[in-house]
């Protein structure tokens, strides 16, 4: 029975410490060969393309933009 009840308290511990951790939000590159003014029109492309499979930048989602 003591197992049994020892066993519980560590599935409620887990269960607590899992629910604690920390949501990472998953962090994309955009790398572009020319500028924004040349080429801006595909990083709105694929912006439009993430927006359309639920993902927003700045709220579930980082973009970092670099252009060469």
């Amino acid at each position: 029975m003591a197992s049994i009840l020892f066993a519980g308290a560590l599935l409620a511990v887990a269960v607590l410490a899992e629910a604690q951790q920390p949501t990472k939000i998953p962090r994309i590159g955009y790398v572009d060969a020319g500028s924004p003014a040349t080429t801006g029109h595909r990083a709105q492309t694929f912006m439009q393309g993430l927006n359309e499979l639920g993902y927003a930048d700045g709220q579930n989602i980082v973009i970092d933009y670099r252009w060469a």
